[in-house]
């Protein structure tokens, strides 16, 4: 069942990343990166099929990446390799969105990372480029990160010379949202706040974390750096709309109390997502 529900996603991403290229990116001449990005510059240079031109480019990479890597990529990346230049041929003739270069980037970029989102859900890629950033990485000792900077980067400073300059900041553009997109696809929406409590009144704290917010709270052994004396730290989670509760509860019963309060983008777990 996990198999299918995999599969469906992979193929629901791929067909989001295609039409969204096809409908924002392309009429535009939003290069932002990827094999998307080098179908975009051949099609204005030489007329040629986007499609034709991702499948020339995918599945070389991926028999590449499988003889260079290994076959940890399976079956459901090779899917989306596939599917995603399908579904680009099949939606060529929409009419775009849009015909404003900013708007096509902007939800171009939402719209390839909602994609992409999606399809790392399904525990694969679409393949292209990634792959190619990931063989870079094994025999150069370039981080990855860096890798896929850079042929992206190489992408882009390509359409700024084939388009114009604006294009290629546009196509920068879209490569952020679709970075923050693919973030947000994959955190969630949701957000939590994770609170360190340094009190002299432990006791009396936790005990209203566990009955008065109903959180669990967890306590750290800790020392104090100037006086090395022990001094345990009380760590708990709540959701947004129980924040303000937890800092008021913790002001009543110490003030004099020391909190530590960061983002938690994603909890699982009792009480919150299940993994």
């Amino acid at each position: 069942m996990q198999i299918a529900a995999d599969y469906i996603f992979v193929l629901i991403g791929a067909a989001i990343i295609a039409l969204s290229f096809n409908v924002f990116l392309l009429p535009n001449q939003v290069a932002s990166g990827g094999v998307s990005g080098i179908s975009t510059i051949f099609k204005t240079l030489f007329g040629w099929e986007p499609a034709y031109v991702q499948w020339a480019f995918n599945i070389p990479l991926f028999i590449a990446g499988v003889l260079f890597l290994g076959k940890q990529f399976g079956i459901k990346t090779l899917a989306g390799t596939i599917f995603l230049p399908f579904v680009v041929f099949l939606s060529k003739d929409l009419e775009p969105w849009t015909n404003d270069a900013l708007l096509g980037a902007l939800f171009g970029g939402i719209g390839v990372g909602l994609g992409l989102g999606i399809v790392f859900r399904g525990k694969a890629s679409t393949g292209g480029t990634d792959l190619a950033a990931q063989i870079i990485n094994k025999y150069t000792g370039f981080t990855l990160g860096r890798c896929v900077v850079m042929i992206d980067g190489l992408i882009v400073l390509t359409a700024a010379i084939v388009f114009d300059i604006e294009k290629g900041l546009y196509a920068l553009i879209a490569l952020y949202v679709t970075s923050k997109t693919i973030d947000l696809i994959q955190v969630g929406f949701g957000r939590s706040k994770m609170a360190m409590i340094i009190t002299d009144k432990q006791d009396e704290v936790r005990e209203g974390i566990l009955n008065k917010i109903d959180r669990g709270v967890t306590k750290l052994s800790a020392y104090g750096g100037f006086t090395d004396h022990e001094r345990p730290v009380l760590m708990c989670v709540v959701d947004q709309t129980q924040f303000t509760k937890l800092k008021q509860l913790v002001k009543t019963l110490d003030p004099s109390a020391f909190v530590v309060v960061m983002d938690a983008a994603e909890v699982l777990g009792e009480g919150f997502k299940r993994a």
